[in-house]
């Protein structure tokens, strides 16, 4: 059987900035922000990282950093797929962000990833190299993905916090959003070759609906960790 992507893009993805922001990100070590928007038929709304979301969800994210690099992001899906997001042909090769600039992934006008696929966590991998001010504004390619899995990776069913569902009326996994990758840890192939830096050492945070990623560190490298997605 042919496997689809578990999250399908609905119009071209491109990574270009949002809205200009006045917070400024805290200077110091290498930081990251993600936040998860869902569409809920009239508006995009921030989320908990957490939430478990249902077939048929669209959904985008929001991020930003507090240096220069070139960010790639990977998923694999509930049912085997493993799917390059961004960047690609279709979407466009331009990939670098800039310190301080948030930017919706994806970026266009209607833009958002569809929920599909067997019901499980989706491992969103996100890879950022870092940049030193000034160096060329050109990607390193990423390698091919995979070939298909024939067989999906295991993948819990999601649970609901039975606290925060009945305070808020949310079902939310605390298994799900940002987490790191420990040194050791099997990677997808593609990533494997560009031998990313292992996240375990650094700092994960939720401040509201927003995932705050800190290194201890300045970054000297590409560095991975995941964002686990929860869908029924």
């Amino acid at each position: 059987m042919k496997l689809r992507a578990e999250l399908t893009v609905l119009g071209v993805l491109l990574l270009m900035p949002a809205m200009a922001q006045t917070r400024r990100l805290a200077q110091g070590p290498h930081r990251m922000e993600l936040t998860l928007e869902r569409y809920d038929g009239v508006s995009w709304r921030s989320v908990d990282p957490g939430r478990v979301f249902a077939s048929g969800d669209r959904i985008r994210f929001r991020f930003r950093t507090n240096f220069s690099g070139f960010l790639y992001v990977m998923n694999q899906g509930t049912g085997g797929s493993y799917t390059q997001l961004f960047p690609t042909e279709e979407a466009g090769l331009q990939n670098r962000v800039e310190p301080e600039q948030e930017y919706y992934i994806p970026a266009t006008k209607d833009g958002s990833f569809r929920i599909a696929g067997p019901a499980g966590h989706d491992v969103i991998y996100w890879m950022v190299t870092p940049a030193a001010i000034g160096a060329p504004h050109q990607p390193a390619p990423l390698p091919p993905p995979p070939p298909l899995e024939a067989v999906p990776p295991p993948s819990m069913t999601p649970r609901c916090d039975d606290a925060i569902f009945r305070a808020r009326g949310d079902c939310i996994d605390a298994s799900a959003g940002p987490k790191p990758v420990l040194r050791g840890q099997s990677l997808p192939a593609n990533l494997e070759q560009v031998k990313p830096a292992a996240s375990e050492d650094f700092v994960f945070l939720k401040s509201q609906n927003r995932s705050v990623v800190t290194a201890q560190s300045k970054l000297t490298g590409p560095v991975v960790f995941e964002y686990r997605l929860a869908h029924r």
